[in-house]
C-alpha cells in the first residue's frame, strides 16, 4: 500500500471513504410490520439492550478506526447495511468511539421484510449534504406479488467543496441460490444506472461513486453490466490478492466494492482523485481461533452470541485532492 503514497502517516489532502454492512443491527423492540421478532428480549437471539449496546460500541470502534493510517479522520463517508431504523444510526454517532467527529447522516425507511435499511455516515465538518433521495427497486416473486426488498439511496453533497454522487446499495440475496435470484441482482445493476443517467441530466460530467453489498462479486454478470463503460472497480485488483470481506462455506467472496465514476482517475483536473481500496481487516475484527480463526468475528453464528462484530469487514478507498495543475492555473 505504501507505493500509493510518497510517504507514511497522515495527509491533509487524503479523505477516506467506506462502506461496512453491519449485520443486523436490531434495536431491541419488536416492530409489528416486520420480521425482528428474533432480535427482541424474548426472541430466538435473547437480544437484550446490553447486547445492543455493546454491538454499537463494536460497531463504531471499527468504524472510527478505518483508514487512519493515511487519513487525519475516520471516513469522511461511510455506507452502511443492515441496520433497522433510524433509532440505531443515531445511536452509532452518539457513542463513545464516534461522537468526538460529529458525524450526521441519512436515512430512509425501507420497504425490506426484514425491516433492514441502508444508510450514509457522513462527517459535517468536510462534507456538504446538498440532497438525498431513495429509489424502490420493484421485484415481483414467485406468487405473482411484489418481493419487497431494500431501497436505494442516492446522496449529493460537497465534499470538501467538490460535487459528488453517492449511491448505496443493499441488492437481494442469493437465499434462493445464486442463479434462480441472479436476475433480482440484474434488475438492481440496471436501476442503479436509471439513476446515473438522473444525475447526469442535472450535472455534466459528474463524479459518482456507487458503494454496497451487491451479493455479487466483481466477476458477476450484474457487477459487469453496471461497471461496463462508466465505472472503474477498484475490487477486480483484489482478486490477485484473495482477499474478501465475508465467508459463506470456507469460501471468500467480495461482495462489498466501491466503484468510482472514471473522472475520479483523472490526473490533469483539481478535485479528489482515487488512490487505492481494500478490504479492512486488522485482527481485532477476526476470529482470532478454532475453526473460524481469521473469518469476521461475528455478534452470533447461527443462534450462538458471539459478542463480536459483523460477519463482513468493510471495504475502504482512499481519494487524494489535487490542486490546480499549471496548466489550469494559466
Amino acid at each position: 500500500m505504501f507505493s500509493y503514497f510518497k510517504e507514511k502517516g497522515q495527509k491533509d489532502n487524503v479523505v477516506t471513504i467506506a462502506f461496512y454492512n453491519l449485520d443486523n443491527l436490531f434495536d431491541i423492540f419488536d416492530d409489528p410490520d416486520t420480521f425482528d421478532d428474533d432480535f427482541t428480549p424474548t426472541g430466538d437471539k435473547k437480544w437484550t439492550y446490553r447486547r445492543y449496546k455493546h454491538k454499537i460500541n463494536k460497531m463504531s470502534q471499527v468504524i472510527s478506526k478505518i483508514g487512519t493510517d493515511y487519513s487525519p479522520t475516520p471516513p469522511v463517508l461511510i455506507g452502511l447495511a443492515e441496520l433497522e431504523n433510524e433509532s440505531v444510526i443515531n445511536d452509532l454517532t452518539k457513542s463513545k468511539h464516534l461522537k468526538p467527529y460529529h458525524y450526521s447522516y441519512v436515512h430512509y425507511d425501507s420497504p425490506d421484510q426484514r425491516g433492514i435499511d441502508v444508510g450514509l455516515l457522513f462527517l459535517k465538518k468536510h462534507f456538504e449534504l446538498l440532497d438525498s433521495k431513495v429509489y424502490p427497486l420493484i421485484l415481483v416473486g414467485e406468487d405473482g406479488g411484489r418481493d419487497y426488498t431494500r431501497d436505494i439511496l442516492l446522496v449529493k453533497g460537497n465534499l470538501k467543496g467538490e460535487l459528488v454522487y453517492i449511491i448505496v446499495n443493499h441488492w437481494p440475496s442469493r437465499r434462493e441460490g445464486m442463479e434462480k435470484s441472479e436476475f433480482k441482482r440484474m434488475a438492481a445493476a440496471e436501476r442503479v444506472l436509471e439513476i446515473v443517467e438522473e444525475v447526469k441530466t442535472e450535472t455534466a460530467n459528474p463524479k459518482i461513486i456507487v458503494m454496497g453489498d451487491f451479493n455479487d462479486g466483481y466477476d458477476c454478470a450484474s457487477i459487469k453490466h453496471l461497471v461496463k463503460n462508466q465505472f472503474y472497480n477498484p475490487m477486480e485488483r483484489l482478486k490477485t490478492t484473495g482477499n474478501g470481506s465475508s465467508v459463506y462455506n470456507d469460501d471468500w467472496y467480495l461482495f462489498d466494492q466501491i466503484i468510482f465514476s472514471f473522472n475520479f482517475l483523472e490526473e490533469e483536473t483539481k478535485g479528489f482523485r482515487f488512490k487505492y481500496a481494500d478490504v479492512y481487516d486488522p485482527k481485532f475484527i477476526r476470529t482470532w481461533r478454532g475453526k473460524r480463526k481469521n473469518k469476521p468475528h461475528r455478534t452470533f453464528v447461527g443462534r450462538w452470541y458471539q459478542g463480536g462484530y459483523s460477519d463482513h469487514f468493510p471495504v475502504y478507498a482512499y481519494l487524494e485532492k489535487q490542486e490546480a495543475t499549471n496548466k489550469e492555473k494559466s
